[in-house]
């Protein structure tokens, strides 16, 4: 029997790995006996739920899901859009590809100092430069899917002249469903990380700017409050949101199969 046809087993095994990670915390943090070090879990959670009592946690957690939501929107239309382009143009791959290997391979460290040094200390920079990190990886995996997409149902578009939009529309996009819901799940994790080094290095509010706080106060506690708190957040989006989205996206090739 194949995958396919197994029984799923639901979120069973998921919730034991969290319990089992919980368990291996408590153990490690009463072994170390050092709350300044390795705080216990139950510490961090009434530290999360004081920032949630004075409001301070859902400002900051809400700046940082803005800033994610603003970049992963442009890299995913940008990367959409090139890698389509890319992916049915021979010319259009020739010339574009070499720019988009070298923002493959600039750290996103340098990209974000630049975009500081060149733009100022300000939301537009903060939000372009999370989003050249991520618009190379959507626009190869977009690229590859366009590569493969069927050229029969090309034909039929064409005998049957649709234009552009209606063919972009019911023949395009259907088939790179399952490459935008994958490159979007991969990278809204990858965003996230960035928008916190952003925050980091030149913003007033968000979670990674009041981790920056912390961390010059050696405040783990703090720093694992903050930081679990958003993981929180964006194991939610990809639970209920993403990961829906990418099985809907892929129906149709299970259909066929």
């Amino acid at each position: 029997m194949s995958d396919a046809g197994k029984p799923r087993s639901g979120a069973l095994p998921g919730l034991l790995s969290v319990l089992a990670m919980l368990a291996l915390w408590t153990v490690a943090s009463q072994l170390t006996d050092r709350p300044q070090t390795l705080p216990a879990p139950w510490h961090v959670a009434e530290r999360i739920g004081h920032l949630a009592a004075t409001g301070e946690l859902w400002f900051n957690a809400g700046m940082t899901l803005w800033r994610v939501a603003a970049s992963f929107v442009l890299a995913m239309a940008i990367g959409l859009a090139l890698g389509l382009a890319m992916g049915r143009s021979r010319g259009f791959d020739d010339w574009l590809n070499p720019g988009i290997i070298i923002l493959l391979n600039i750290p996103a460290l340098v990209l974000i100092v630049l975009s500081y040094i060149w733009i100022g200390l300000n939301e537009t920079a903060a939000i372009l430069a999370v989003a050249l990190n991520k618009i190379p990886v959507v626009t190869v995996m977009i690229r590859e899917g366009a590569r493969a997409l069927r050229p029969d149902l090309d034909e039929m578009a064409h005998a049957f002249a649709m234009p552009p939009a209606t063919r972009l529309r019911h023949v395009v996009l259907p088939q790179l469903a399952p490459q935008i819901a994958a490159s979007a799940r991969a990278g809204i994790s990858l965003i996230w990380k960035i928008v916190l080094v952003v925050e980091f290095l030149g913003r007033s509010n968000g979670v990674g700017f009041k981790i920056h706080l912390l961390f010059s106060s050696f405040d783990v506690e703090g720093v694992l409050a903050w930081a679990l708190t958003f993981v929180l957040v964006m194991l939610t989006i990809d639970l209920f949101i993403l990961r829906p989205w990418e099985r809907h996206a892929n129906r149709w090739r299970q259909d066929a199969a």
